[in-house]
């Protein structure tokens, strides 16, 4: 389906960028990406000739740096530190990967930052290691939340934001106006059709997506991920660390986009999400990626979206109940409630080791417990 010029900034980039991984299916990214394969390899020609040059019609830019004086290299230095707030180590990579053969070591690079005074000591202390945890593979899970919203000049933005929990390749960065579940799941199945499904998404207990701990109630944006065949996790009240790489790049962003702008509206602020997520998608090196870019580590899941939304099933001879008004099923002459966003859909009752209780599963997820005997809660 073809992505909106608005939505994707710089779409050959990003392609190049897929396209180019090991184990790419370049017909399945033609379809995602809205274009035919001749064009594809087209830019895929142009881009291992030119480099980048080549993925537009007229490029200004030299294909080659001239060699710079160390003082020049020095405000090359400061200057990249003033557009991103980055470290040595990322600024040097940068250096690198723009073809700076002459670029300083990191360790030179750190000196001259805090030589300038563009370093703090307490800041530094900071940045600390830390045990990290990943999928094996892109698509085995994503992470997504809503940021902390902020004012802009017309209104409130509530950036909404989904990553993988492999690559910390950012798959969505939306500017909304609220966080309902209209607003969520419009933005997600634009994601999905572009990327595919993932095996699992985690996020909080809090709305759209989860009411309620430690039993989570399905809402109707889990429901309809569920039938998707999404696996939904949700992480422990009080802890963002469980959502901890999702929270980074929330920090990342507020850092590095948010916290000493002025916003006009969430058109602004989408233009300027749009600019960030290519720079951290492509260009920003990631210090758990041993320096590479989330883009080297991602490509799309080879499970398509479906448009229309395909039924829950089960076994015959299985027990099963309609949920009606007011999220009820009626079993054995009475009612039980079961969640209200389930009204409507069939769930399947299955009796447990305990007599006279049963698990109630929707799809494959249990949902809730029931108990026959009047003294059980």
């Amino acid at each position: 389906m073809p992505i909106q010029t608005a939505e994707i900034k710089s779409l050959r980039k990003e392609f190049i960028g897929l396209a180019t991984q090991a184990g790419s299916n370049i017909r399945l990214l033609c379809r995602r990406f809205g274009i035919s394969s001749r064009t594809a390899y087209k830019w895929i020609k142009r881009y291992r000739e030119q480099g980048e040059a080549g993925l537009v019609n007229k490029s200004r830019r030299p294909n080659y740096s001239p060699l710079r004086t160390s003082a020049a290299m020095e405000q090359k230095v400061l200057q990249k530190r003033d557009e991103t707030g980055w470290g040595g180590r990322k600024i040097a990579q940068v250096l690198h990967n723009e073809g700076y053969e002459d670029a300083p070591h990191a360790n030179t690079i750190t000196d001259i930052l805090r030589r300038h005074g563009k370093l703090s000591e307490e800041e530094q202390r900071k940045h600390r290691p830390w045990k990290r945890f990943e999928r094996e593979a892109p698509n085995a899970l994503w992470q997504m939340d809503f940021k902390g919203h902020f004012a802009t000049l017309q209104g409130r933005c509530h950036p909404f934001t989904v990553l993988d929990d492999h690559s910390r390749y950012c798959l969505g960065l939306k500017a909304c106006a609220n966080e309902t579940m209209h607003t969520t799941q419009t933005h997600l199945t634009q994601i999905f059709r572009h990327y595919g499904l993932p095996a699992a998404l985690l996020c909080d207990n809090g709305g759209p997506w989860g009411c309620g701990h430690p039993r989570i109630e399905l809402t109707h944006l889990t429901v309809w991920l569920i039938r998707l065949g999404i696996q939904i996790l949700h992480g422990w009240p009080a802890h963002p660390q469980t959502q901890g790489k999702d929270e980074r790049f929330h920090r990342t962003l507020n850092v590095e986009v948010i916290q000493h702008a002025t916003f006009a509206n969430l058109a602004d602020c989408q233009h300027r999400f749009d600019d960030f997520r290519e720079r951290y998608n492509l260009i920003r090196p990631h210090e758990a990626l041993a320096l590479d870019t989330p883009s080297q580590h991602y490509y799309p899941s080879p499970i398509p979206f479906p448009e229309v939304l395909p039924p829950v099933e089960y076994d015959t001879g299985q027990i099963l109940r309609k949920v009606q008004y007011g999220g009820l099923i009626y079993f054995k002459n009475r009612e039980f409630p079961v969640g209200k966003a389930l009204r409507g859909q069939t769930v399947r009752l299955a009796p447990t080791s305990i007599d006279g209780t049963f698990d109630v599963f929707f799809a494959s997820i249990k949902v809730h417990e029931i108990h026959l005997s009047p003294n059980k809660p």
